[in-house]
């Protein structure tokens, strides 16, 4: 989850030296998405796009942060939405094409979706038997609804299982096995993911294998989504190989090619700002923060993985070491061990890299604790807008 940390790098410094050279001046803890970084980021695929000849989707799954939502609708063909909300929220605020996928749609859930997507992919195909005649029905009320099937290649990738999309007994997609020609009757389209933060190298075996699997399904539909985990805008990622296996794909199949990545879009685009709270021992110096890795980055507890802080390094390897702790109670809340040159202090900043895609989207308000607040970087003129602040009302208005 830091492979943006390079890129990460230069959005921090570039915040920093907007809000009094250290962050001081900006609210904690607070999470600041920087323009042009994701503009970097959102040109890269819209090049894609039109060199590969297909169509590329936000997962907003992995980035939501619709008051960018302007700029991200210049480059992208549309959103791919695992929800209602998030379907609702890719209508109202994107526009483009409206994709959505689930593991499973209650009757009450497909009479909603059929008012707001495009697409609509099953994950087996009980789920497409079952809601076919809702599908139907809105189709002769006039809505343009295109289906399709969610396919596990049962091919692996992912090293961590909890992300594995093609994990054993994974709940995702339908196996060959369990999957007739009968079963794709009246299917427009095929989709698969199998990755997660990989590359185009990754993306070929992949293909190997739907195509291996699912090939003699892929006559008479229009088209295959390549689903997300791709992580197209690293700067190690090989472009050339993914526009060549899109190229190649389309040729062979005669289909269109959907990808819908989600961190692609912000990887090394925010920081998340945070401030000191206390400094104490207890059998070594621990810093407690005004954010959470509990509440604010749980990916850090779930992956794991250790964020990149700005000018900390790892225990030992600077003059002081300290264990950064969470704001809530639970006795894991803990970011990590760090360094650093000088000894923390209240009221210091620390600036965590690489957390505008994942981390902003999965936040919690678990012990009241404050969400983040919301912000936008515009390197032309230096100015950092706070979009959103969170308050009691937030918190209150999720319970009853």
């Amino acid at each position: 989850m830091s492979a943006g940390a390079g890129l990460g790098a230069e959005v921090a410094a570039r915040v920093l030296a907007s809000s009094g050279g250290d962050g001081s001046t900006l609210e904690t803890p607070c999470f600041v998405t920087d323009l042009g970084a994701l503009e970097h980021n959102l040109a890269l695929l819209g090049d894609i796009q039109r060199r590969a000849g297909c169509k590329i989707l936000l997962a907003l799954k992995g980035f939501a942060q619709w008051s960018t939502f302007p700029l991200v609708r210049r480059y992208l063909s549309g959103a791919t939405s695992s929800s209602c909300h998030e379907a609702r929220l890719a209508r109202e605020e994107l526009g483009g094409e409206v994709h959505a996928y689930a593991p499973a749609y209650s009757d009450d859930d497909i009479r909603e979706m059929v008012t707001l997507a495009d697409h609509l992919v099953f994950n087996s195909p009980a789920q497409w038997h079952r809601h076919r005649p809702a599908i139907e029905q809105a189709r002769r009320a006039g809505r343009e609804l295109s289906c399709g099937l969610r396919c596990n290649p049962e091919h692996r990738e992912v090293e961590v299982e909890l992300y594995d999309p093609a994990a054993p007994r994974s709940r995702l997609g339908t196996t060959r096995a369990n999957v007739t020609a009968d079963d794709v009757a009246g299917l427009d389209g095929l989709h698969f993911h199998t990755l997660c933060e990989l590359g185009s190298d990754a993306l070929e075996r992949t293909l190997a294998a739907f195509e291996a699997r699912f090939g003699d399904l892929i006559p008479g539909r229009r088209w295959v989504n390549f689903g997300g985990g791709h992580h197209i805008t690293r700067p190690d990622y090989d472009v050339e190989r993914l526009i060549r296996l899109v190229i190649a794909f389309r040729e062979r199949w005669g289909v269109e090619v959907y990808l819908e990545p989600g961190e692609a879009i912000g990887l090394g685009t925010g920081v998340l700002v945070a401030s000191v709270m206390d400094v104490f021992d207890n059998g070594g110096p621990i810093a407690i923060l005004d954010t959470s890795a509990t509440a604010h980055m749980p990916d850090v507890l779930e992956m794991p993985y250790r964020p990149v802080i700005v000018g900390g390094g790892e225990p030992g390897e600077r003059a002081h070491t300290y264990r950064l702790g969470g704001l809530t109670c639970l006795s894991g809340d803990v970011i990590g061990d760090y360094s650093f040159d000088q000894p923390l202090a209240p009221g210091d900043r620390l600036v965590f890299l690489d957390m505008a895609h994942y981390t902003m989207v999965k936040t919690t308000t678990f012990n009241g604790v404050r969400l983040p607040s919301i912000a936008t970087h515009d390197p032309a003129t230096g100015r950092i807008e706070v979009v959103r602040r969170f308050g009691y009302r937030d918190y209150r208005d999720r319970l009853s």
